[in-house]
């Protein structure tokens, strides 16, 4: 099986290689084209982590058997990664644009094919793929470059316009040769203290602060300031999440502690958010109560943000570490509620403290009645669950007063104020509680 991926039962990369160099010979001697083609499954992370990874691993043995059905017996299929597979085709014809044409139909017909539903276990779930293409003639680029520039590709398709294909361009890989640069200056901005936590004001109906969320800010010696878009996905794939999510509890303790000796600023309950790799990590729980143990903070204080995303997936360990540090006096918040996967099933047996009313709901709220509704139904939820709510993006008096008008009493948003450093924070709280 040193060739053979053991889940799907195709081909591994070690296979393909041999098989691509193969076609790569016919295709020099009989002077046609040839194709690879990488697929990369959208959104399939999001179900593997949701829905686990039995789950996942049985969506990624029906799209082998997909691909399969859509192939010629002189076509090659492989697995070569996680949710990552690669076609390659042969004798495509000597014109390049005949070609570019027959491997634009199979594109087409297999993402057609796994645009399709998956019944697995009496569910249905979706994904969809992004392609990246590279057609090629002979020996004139080693078989480690197609894959590369296939797999360039389909990062270009996966960046514009997931679900779509995409032919390489030497333009992308500038793209992604400059993302892995990033990645390798986000591991030393970790080690190096580069990072700084920003705090946003959260305020009641009557203006009065309440807390804030720390948010997480990288500025660069060389880039300046790094927009969190660019490097808190690319965190989360590669994994220095959870390193950036030990530093962000220890700093966020750190700041409650120095906070604490500071009048108007010691009753403030402070938030921060954990993403799914931090949470599931075995020593989660005595990485927070260490980190207060040590800084000597009150816990009631301290507020955990997490994602339905982080909630759904293995429910029983997501409870019994909720409850384990709400018996220390942690906060909990559901971050993001109605984009991902609500249930009250699962809603009423969260210790939870809060739910957040995400920010799409209220940017259109003075416009758009169904937007008004969306957010009166989690009010109502929210209130009959007895827990807190709090809308975030608020940005306008109108936003504020709807929001008011339908039973949430507390806010976050530009209206209230922007992220800053703590310095700033300090001083701004000092003039607003002057006025």
């Amino acid at each position: 099986m040193a060739f053979y991926d053991p889940l799907t039962k195709l081909p591994n990369r070690r296979l393909l290689t041999e098989r691509l160099n193969h076609s790569m010979m016919v295709n020099e001697r009989s002077g046609q084209h040839g194709a690879l083609l990488y697929f990369d499954l959208d959104h399939f992370k999001t179900i593997n982590d949701a829905h686990g990874h039995k789950t996942g691993d049985q969506l990624l043995i029906e799209v082998a058997k997909r691909l399969k059905s859509c192939l010629r017996d002189v076509d090659n299929l492989a697995r070569v990664g996680g949710d990552e597979f690669v076609v390659t085709l042969e004798t495509l014809g000597s014109q390049s644009r005949h070609a570019a044409n027959k491997v634009e139909q199979v594109a087409e017909l297999i993402r057609e094919q796994l645009n399709q539903p998956y019944e697995i276990e009496g569910a249905r779930y979706f994904t969809s793929p992004s392609v990246g293409v590279v057609i090629f003639q002979g020996l004139t680029e080693t078989t480690d470059d197609l894959l590369k520039h296939a797999e360039t590709a389909m990062y270009g398709a996966k960046s514009t316009d997931r679900n779509s294909i995409s032919f390489y361009d030497p333009s992308i890989q500038k793209e992604v040769e400059q993302r892995a640069t990033l990645e390798t200056q986000l591991h030393e901005a970790i080690e190096q203290n580069q990072l700084e936590l920003y705090y946003q004001l959260q305020v009641d109906e009557h203006k009065n602060p309440i807390g804030a969320e720390a948010l997480i800010r990288w500025h660069h010696p060389q880039r300046g300031q790094v927009s969190p878009a660019d490097f808190i996905p690319l965190a989360e794939e590669t994994g220095q999440i959870k390193a950036m999510g030990r530093w962000v509890i220890e700093k966020a303790c750190e700041q409650l502690r120095d906070w604490q000796n500071q009048a108007h600023l010691s009753n403030l309950i402070l938030a921060i958010n954990v993403s799914a790799k931090q949470f599931k990590e075995p020593n989660f729980v005595d990485q927070v109560s260490q980190n207060i143990q040590r800084y000597g903070i009150h816990a009631g204080r301290l507020k955990i943000e997490l994602t339905e995303s982080t909630i759904i997936d293995n429910i029983e360990e997501t409870v019994l570490k909720m409850r384990q540090l709400r018996e220390l006096g942690v906060k909990f918040s559901l971050d993001d509620f109605g984009t991902g996967y609500s249930s009250l099933q699962y809603l009423k047996r969260l210790p939870l403290d809060q739910i957040k009313i995400d920010q799409t709901f209220v940017r259109d709220i003075v416009q758009d009645p169904d937007d008004v509704t969306i957010v009166k139904t989690i009010i109502a939820m929210s209130q009959s669950l007895g827990l807190d709510v709090i809308a975030e993006g608020v940005e306008t008096q109108e936003q504020r007063d709807i929001l008011l008008a339908n039973g949430c009493h507390h806010y976050q948003g530009y209206f209230f104020g922007r992220p800053c450093p703590v310095e700033q924070f300090s001083a701004d709280l000092v003039g607003r509680l002057a006025v």
